[in-house]
């Protein structure tokens, strides 16, 4: 044969060998990678030193200006972005075993069918996980670090709660203990270097899916040396509702100390400044994921979503700091996402929630909605800028106060069932700060109507339009149609499921309201989360 039909020959068997690994690079499914950090809030200016991801990510794709959480704790608000549930229908109501946060009853009922369990077993994703996963997760009553979750092809997860040093990692089920030397323990960096070795080593035959979690800005905030004298002259923002009484409010709020003692301003500065310098590591690890991704390249099939698990208050109606309370504070996160077909630079003002990011993955992954039992909705329609999408007015907040029987230590003269008190006796939570609310964003309509599970039936109401920082609690004066809507619309949301917790909201043009299918206001509460059901 001639040397030109040889060269022919070996050009074809090069394409031959090219051709499957190019046509799949074309047609392969995206890429996800989901950032996750820990009580980071929004309102509060919590961006802010995020200076590379906000470049990397918000300005290369959406920022959603109204993401929310079902619940402003940990444990229940993971268990919603991992089921895609509310609180009600995966049954984690705290950060305790007894609240089913990683108990052997949501290992054995909830976590098969996690959105990640999904992307592996009918999707064929290969799927990394590292970080803080449940703050119960490694409790030797529910199987210790020796639990690996179904749905991880690799898994790296802390030990119970956010540490940045001296912690214990699950690596794939085997216990890995670490120490305190900035360079080899610390854990933000460790993720990111975890991660980047995944993306070097993993599989380029089957599309990945990582979930990165980080302790920032979680207490005890310890911050990388290189990071520790950042921000001195940042303190806490000086808002309308900083160190005021929270008047009209539950009692919890009400025993709040105003104003507050010099040393509890300071404390919580304090604890301002050293959460920034804490984010300033995610910064650097958003950086190098987005690298890594960039020179490997596959950036441009990969999502990058980057949200949190709760916000946070730094002296907002003069409570110190902790989160679990149901205003915008604390239950409005962060979420930015990029990604194929999603122009860069945009906002959206819809209403989402952290249920919607299990159904948004499995969107991307082609998985079929309609044979799962998420209460959320995929983003995919938003991201990819749709036309004339129907979409959520509003959706369900919900919280079981914490509580010890006995009397704080901190504090014996309140009595039994408060909890996390400062030294001044000022509490966080209680028992009875249980609590849902119905919060909707409507064209007509900024409002968040919440109801207390207690003796006084507490209610609470805030136009949002008028009151953004949530000062003057309305229940009193507004239309008392409005609140029947409200009170009902909530007993709904409380025993919805699947496609039910997606129904038209009071505000939308396909709302039906029968006041004959009002109940009295104590059969509303005896299922308001009913232990029974757990």
């Amino acid at each position: 044969s001639s040397p030109a039909a040889v060269v022919w020959g070996l050009a074809l068997a090069a394409l031959l060998v090219l051709s499957p690994a190019e046509t799949t690079r074309q047609t392969r499914r995206p890429n996800v990678v989901l950032i996750l950090t820990d009580d980071q809030d929004v309102c509060l200016g919590g961006m802010t030193p995020l200076k590379k991801t906000n470049a990397l990510i918000a300005q290369m794709g959406i920022t959603f200006l109204n993401a929310y959480v079902p619940s402003a704790l940990c444990c229940p608000s993971r268990a919603s972005i991992l089921t895609g549930k509310y609180p009600h229908n995966h049954h984690v109501v705290n950060n305790t075993l007894e609240g089913n946060c990683s108990s052997k009853l949501w290992q054995k009922i909830q976590e098969p069918y996690t959105f990640p369990a999904l992307l592996k077993a009918m999707c064929g994703y290969q799927t990394f996980f590292a970080g803080k996963y449940l703050n119960e997760y490694g409790a030797e009553d529910a199987g210790g670090v020796g639990h690996v979750p179904p749905g991880w092809s690799f898994w790296y997860a802390l030990e119970k709660n956010s540490k940045y040093y001296n912690y214990t990692l699950s690596v794939n089920g085997k216990a890995r203990r670490h120490g305190e030397n900035y360079s080899v323990d610390y854990l933000t960096d460790v993720l990111a270097n975890m991660s980047l070795d995944f993306l070097e080593y993993k599989s380029n035959f089957e599309p990945f899916f990582m979930m990165i979690s980080t302790p920032a800005p979680h207490s005890p905030w310890t911050a990388a040396p290189q990071y520790t004298n950042r921000y001195q002259n940042v303190s806490a923002p000086r808002n309308s509702n900083f160190n005021i009484h929270g008047k009209n409010k539950h009692w919890l709020i009400r025993q709040a100390k105003t104003p507050m003692t010099n040393s509890s301003i300071q404390f919580l500065d304090n604890a301002y400044r050293k959460r920034w310098q804490t984010l300033l590591s995610v910064d650097d690890l958003v950086e190098k994921l987005v690298k890594k991704l960039e020179l490997n390249g596959e950036l441009d099939n990969t999502y990058i979503f980057y949200t949190s698990d709760n916000g946070f208050h730094t002296g907002q109606f003069s409570l110190p700091i902790d989160k679990r309370q149901l205003y915008e504070f604390d239950i409005k996160v962060p979420l930015l996402v990029r990604g194929p077909g999603i122009k860069p630079n945009q906002t959206n003002k819809m209403l989402v929630a952290n249920i919607d990011l299990g159904p948004t993955i499995l969107d991307i992954a082609g998985y079929d909605l309609n044979k799962t039992q998420m209460d959320g909705m995929s983003l995919l329609p938003l991201l990819r800028g749709d036309k004339n999408v129907t979409w959520r007015s509003d959706f369900l907040v919900e919280y079981q106060g914490e509580g010890y029987n006995g009397s704080d230590p901190t504090c014996p003269g309140l009595g039994p069932g408060v909890t996390h008190c400062f030294p001044d006796c000022v509490c966080e939570d209680s028992y009875n700060n249980t609590y849902a609310c119905v919060r909707t964003l409507s064209t007509s309509w900024d409002l968040q109507y919440c109801e207390f599970d207690d003796r006084e039936v507490f209610v609470e109401v805030y136009n949002l339009t008028a009151d953004p920082h949530q000062i003057n609690n309305i229940a009193k004066t507004i239309d008392q149609e409005i609140l029947e809507k409200m009170n009902y619309r909530l007993m709904m949301l409380q025993s919805c499921s699947g496609a039910t917790c997606r129904t038209p909201g009071v505000f939308d043009p396909g709302y039906r309201f029968d006041p004959r299918l009002m109940f009295s206001n104590h059969g509303v509460r005896a299922r308001r989360f009913s232990t029974e059901s757990l």
